[in-house]
Parts: C-alpha cells; structure tokens; sequence
C-alpha cells in the first residue's frame, strides 16, 4: 500500500500510488481500527454504565440516528464551501468529542445526545470520504482508491472488533470504557492526520465552490434525472448490505437453529475475503463500465440471498456448506460493487456541487440504515423467507434500473472511459 511497492507489483494487486498520500491511508485506517473497538458494545456499554435497560438503550440510539438523518444534506453545502478534507477532520473531531461525552453520559436524554453528536460526526465524513478519494487519486486511479478505502476499513474494523473482544473479556463495565476512550483517541488521531495531510494538484479535484458558483443548489441536484436514479439503486443495495449486522445472526440462531458461532464465522469470512480480495478484484474490473460491473453484482447478490433462504429447508447435513457458499457470494458482490458504485456517484456529479450531490447519495445509506433494522426483523417474524425474497427481489430489481441509467448516461460519454482503466 505504499509507494515503495515495485511498480509491477502494485498494479497486479490492484493498489493505488500512495506516494504523499500516507496521512490520508493513516487516516482510514485509525479511523476504522477505532471504530471496530465499540461497534459490536455500544448497546452492552450504556446498559452497563447506566442502569438503563437494553430497551431504553435501543431507543435513545436509534432516536439519535433518526434525529441525524439531515446532516448529510447540511454538510453537502459546506463540502462545495470549504472542501472535503476540511470537512470530513471535522466530522472526526465531532466524533472524538461526542464519544468522550459517553463516559459522562448517564441518562437516556444524554445517550441521545451523545449518540446524536457521533453519528452526525461519521455521516459528515462519510459524505466528504467520497471527495477525499478525488482529492488523492491521479492518473485514472479512482477506482482503485475506492477499493482500497474498503480494504482498509475491513481490515480496521475486523482488527479492531477482536482487539475490543480481548479487552472486554473479563474486564467488566472498565474494559468497556476503555474501548470508548480508545475510540474516542481514535478519531482524534484521524483528526490530526487529515489536518496536516496536504493533496497535491490532482486531475478531477476541483477547487471547492465559492459564492460565485453555479445556482441551484439541492434543486439541481434533484432535477437530474440521471443522479436520483442512482440514489435509489444504492438505496436498494443499502437493505442488502444490512444483512450483517442487523439479519444474519437471527437468522442463524432463530431460524435455522445454529449456533452463534456459525455467525460469527460468516462474519470472519467477509472480513477476510473482503481485505484478501477487494484490491485485485477491483483491478480485474476496472476495464468495464461501472454500470455492469453493478448490474452483475446485484445477479451475484440475487442468487446469494435465494441460497440463504434455501438454508430453511436443506438437510442438516448441507446447511453449514451453503450458508458459506451463500456468504462467499455476498462477499464478492461486495467486492465487485463498493468501489465503482461510489466512483459512479462522482462520476456523475456535477464538480461545481460535487459536495451536494455527494451528500444526497449519502442520504441514501442514512436512510437505508435507519429503515432497514425495523423493516427486515419484521419481515423475518412473519417468516423465514420473507426478507431473503424481498433483498433478492430490490437486487433483481436494480438490473434494469443499472441498464437504463447506462442508456441515460452514455449520449453524453459520460461512461465511456471508466475512471480506473488504465
């Protein structure tokens, strides 16, 4: 991941030129390992520092998260003003502040409070992320950027849930406030490496838009046709991203009747398969044109859904081989959509309101996660099949959506020449 990777080498696995870029990658990273340490024990750590119960606990964050659903939109407006990296070391100082405040927080309002800070803080900088890696990348290296960018927060995120593991196992509620200490020095450090991070002049990387900019705003952005239909074919593969962390362990253990550990397998697996292959897959696709890149991997996801549903009713004997079978599937559509969904979603802005129309894509995730949890156990109650169908049907549904936004865009050669072919 460094420029001191023979040049042969680097472009066979698919990475990027990182030279002068290594804040940036440092960035992630930190970022990531912190937020892998507290994501599994957020809910474990109000409950055991509070008093509160679980369900008071799940409110207050999930109230929290509804309360931030518009940040995105507010930070779209500053990313035009000031800029991405300016803005996305913002998000992280948000976040390190709003993470010490859950040592203080004891009451269901303050937990509200705090949760709301932290997830305003990650979504502004998940909106200025995109603008980071238009910021880094040169000589059509954009996809690979995004590749990279999803290897690294699988890694940080996988490293950092079993480092948080080991510290919590028998260290009780001070195991727990260590994490969130740790998570909060975390985004410090991101903070500081954005800061000082300085991106040299790079093709694409407009210059943030000043007073003088182009009229119109968020109704510009929502009057192209093009770009809000790629919002709501992201919005589809959102639920479907969902499934680790809000479907598959009950599916698991309530539905098939399999033991915990089967889930926390699976999750391993996608964690490794991701970082082992995200980079070199990426490179392997990269001469295709993001849109049927996207329209394979939603057939990939399709047919990985209809094979965890199938789990219901195999014999004993093939559950354990299919539910991986399904999820090596599911990984590598993951692999294959991440980085030319988000280098569509700077292709098709406009660089002028680069920064709105980033932060409508944006919404698309907020939303998807916000609805997705009450959505997709409520379907599982009414049975087991019910939310594979529906995921499977949103990803079947998102082929003709991707092959009509193809025909939409190609008159103006906006795809000619996707953004990773060398």
């Amino acid at each position: 991941m460094t420029s001191t990777v023979p040049v042969s080498v680097q472009d066979r696995l698919g990475l990027p030129d990182t030279t002068g870029r290594r804040r940036l990658v440092g960035a992630h990273l930190v970022d990531s390992l912190g937020t892998g340490l507290l994501l599994a024990f957020t809910v474990l750590y109000f409950t055991r520092t509070t008093g509160l119960g679980v369900a008071a606990v799940g409110a207050a964050i999930t109230l929290a998260r509804l309360l931030a659903l518009p940040t995105a939109i507010l930070t779209g407006p500053l990313i035009d003003r000031f800029g991405a990296r300016q803005v996305a070391a913002c998000g992280n100082a948000l976040s390190a502040l709003a993470y010490g405040g859950f040592l203080a927080a004891q009451q269901a309002w303050q937990i509200v409070l705090v949760c709301l800070l932290a997830q305003a803080g990650a979504v502004a900088y998940w909106t200025s992320s995109t603008g980071l890696v238009v910021l880094a990348a040169a000589g059509g290296e954009r996809t690979r950027w995004f590749a990279l960018v999803q290897t690294l927060r699988n890694a940080g995120l996988g490293i950092g849930g079993a480092l948080g593991s080991l510290v919590v196992a028998g260290s009780g509620t001070g195991g727990l406030r260590l994490l969130v200490l740790l998570n909060a020095l975390s985004y410090a450090g991101a903070t500081v490496l954005l800061a000082r991070w300085r991106p040299a002049g790079t093709p694409g990387a407009a210059a943030p838009a000043r007073p003088g900019a182009p009229a119109g705003g968020y109704r510009r952005v929502l009057r192209d046709g093009r770009y809000v239909l790629l919002v709501g074919i992201n919005l589809c593969s959102v639920f479907g991203s969902m499934i680790i962390s809000m479907l598959l362990a009950v599916y698991l253990t309530e539905g098939l009747h399999q033991q915990a550990w089967v889930a926390g397998s699976l999750l391993v697996m996608n964690g490794v398969q991701v970082v082992l292959t995200q980079s070199v897959v990426a490179r392997r696709l990269e001469r295709f044109r993001p849109t049927r890149v996207l329209a394979a991997a939603s057939l990939v996801n399709a047919v990985a859904f209809a094979l965890f549903a199938l789990m219901a009713a195999a014999p004993g004997w093939a559950v354990l081989a299919g539910l991986h079978a399904a999820m090596f599937l599911f990984n590598a559509a993951e692999t294959m959509a991440t980085p030319f969904a988000e280098d569509l979603s700077v292709s098709l802005a406009d660089p002028a309101l680069r920064g709105r129309y980033l932060a409508v894509y944006q919404l698309s995730w907020n939303t998807g996660q916000a609805l997705a949890p009450g959505l997709l156990t409520l379907l599982l109650v009414r049975g087991t099949l019910w939310p594979w169908a529906f995921l499977a049907a949103l990803a079947l549904a998102a082929v003709p959506a991707l092959l009509l936004l193809e025909r939409m865009v190609a008159p103006a050669g906006r795809l000619a020449a996707p953004a990773g072919a060398g």
